[in-house]
């Protein structure tokens, strides 16, 4: 398998919801206000509403449940909705209590984005299968992603 660069997101995050311990885990939401996304296909700016429905296990792995809609320069839109985990490690516990960055590889923060929409210039990205790799900034969260192709 080959990994193509696809784009890299940034995303502002402007507020935190603590649910509380849940049956299911710790619940919190932290919703996106804007953001860009850059790459060589496609880039633009996030638009609002956007959330993470995050849920932190008792083993500290959170389970990264996040939708948003993309606008393209261009005038597409760009429904992506991704999954994932995001280890709660020393390095991320840390950035979150004091709203500092974290480095690429810091933790594991792995995500799975699907995307849908009805621009016929976009329609690849309709069967694309991405994975991404994150960290956070101080205030939001990065992404490099990564389109999935076959091959060696």
């Amino acid at each position: 398998m080959k990994l193509i660069p696809l784009m890299e997101l940034q995303g502002r995050i402007v507020s935190n919801t603590d649910v509380g311990n849940t049956p299911l885990g710790r619940r919190g939401i932290a919703q996106l206000s804007g953001g860009s996304f850059s790459g060589e296909r496609l880039s633009g700016q996030i638009l609002s509403p956007a959330a993470d429905w995050l849920l932190i296990d008792q083993s500290g792995y959170g389970q990264v449940d996040v939708r948003m809609t993309l606008a393209t320069v261009d005038g597409a839109h760009i429904y992506m909705h991704y999954t994932g985990v995001l280890e709660f490690n020393d390095k991320v516990n840390k950035a979150f209590a004091s709203e500092a960055s974290t480095d690429f590889g810091d933790s594991y923060f792995i995500t799975q984005p699907r995307f849908e929409t009805g621009d016929q210039r976009y329609g690849w990205l309709n069967h694309v299968v991405a994975v991404a790799e994150g960290r956070l900034l101080e205030g939001g969260v990065q992404y490099r992603i990564y389109e999935c192709q076959p091959g060696e």
